[in-house]
């Protein structure tokens, strides 16, 4: 008897590997690479760029469990009507190549990317980081202030948490069992449970139409992005708690949109802790508006990144002009 049920959890086993296998075959070819590469420090970078126009490169830089498809079809389009705009696959997101070495730090990932804007011909851009590429900005503004003309976080992510961030991430940081679960739980699981998933990213508002596929989001469940996902969402909050002390040497610009009723990523963790230490920095807290504030306030969100591009000062030695109320502003 117990012969039959290893044999037959083996089986099990290995049947979930290979619906798991083929899954990410067509999940690939359902949603294949939409722009180019370019290869920066040996690692191959998917990216996506749009519009030209004056001042700085709008540089786009997606969350956790996402892809560059996350600005494709909404931001990147409107904010291309009046900049030139880029968009990366992060590190293992994507078809972006992510290594084998040590964890990147939100600031690797900036000089990364800044490091292949640049091999584009792109120089001091300013970086938009949405939810988890909030830390990215945040980062950069920190350690490459040079190299970068100022920040814009949408919903992002800039200050440490208590508690878990979700049992699968728990479950996936787990030596051994991790693995196992995403090559074998994680994709049929998570094929059945996107709709449901998607819902508190876009709360108070609907899921917007087509949301799932415009975004890729079943390109997160294969298993390697899944696991690279739970690294980056496990190793931030320390980070972040050595990041956050160093905020108060930010000079450049800075931008935060976010939405009121934004309950992943809350304003007051992650917006209103900012303001006393970086000073110059502008708000625009969107009423009744969650997360993915950019999909469905796309006319608000686009309209103050607009603004706030065509008031930066010709260097970030200058005090930046204010084009928002210093304290929160709300647009319908």
């Amino acid at each position: 008897m117990l012969r039959h049920l290893v044999l037959g959890s083996l089986l099990i086993v290995f049947a979930l590997q290979l619906y798991s296998w083929a899954s990410v075959r067509w999940i690939e070819h359902r949603f294949p690479p939409l722009g180019a590469f370019v290869t920066v420090r040996g690692l191959r970078l998917h990216y996506v760029m749009q519009g030209n126009g004056p001042g700085p490169t709008l540089l786009l830089i997606h969350g956790a469990s996402s892809n560059l498809r996350e600005f494709s079809s909404n931001l990147l389009p409107r904010l291309a009507q009046q900049h030139r705009v880029i968009a990366f696959d992060r590190p293992g997101y994507g078809y972006s190549d992510r290594g084998d070495g040590p964890w990147m730090t939100p600031a690797d990932i900036a000089s990364l990317l800044l490091d292949a804007c640049a091999q584009l011909g792109i120089e001091r851009p300013v970086l938009v980081g949405h939810s988890w590429a909030g830390s990215v900005v945040m980062a950069a503004l920190v350690e490459h202030p040079e190299r970068v003309a100022g920040g814009v976080l949408l919903g992002g992510v800039t200050g440490h948490w208590a508690g878990s961030v979700g049992w699968t991430y728990d479950v996936g940081a787990l030596p051994l069992i991790g693995p196992l679960f995403a090559w074998t739980l994680v994709m049929p699981a998570g094929q059945l449970l996107l709709p449901r998933e998607v819902v508190p990213v876009v709360a108070p508002d609907p899921v917007p139409p087509q949301y799932i596929d415009n975004i890729g989001a079943p390109l997160a469940l294969r298993p390697r992005s899944f696991l690279d996902n739970v690294e980056d969402m496990m190793r931030l909050n320390e980070y972040l708690q050595t990041l956050s002390v160093r905020y108060d040497q930010i000079h450049a610009p800075l931008l935060l949109i976010h939405g009121d009723q934004d309950a992943l990523v809350p304003f007051w963790n992650h917006g209103r802790r900012v303001l006393p230490v970086v000073p110059q920095a502008q708000v625009l807290l969107l009423r009744n508006a969650g997360h993915a504030l950019h999909h469905t306030h796309l006319r608000e969100v686009a309209g103050a990144i607009d603004r706030f591009v065509a008031k930066l000062p010709a260097t970030t030695d200058a005090n930046p002009a204010t084009t928002l109320p210093r304290i929160a502003a709300y647009e319908h």
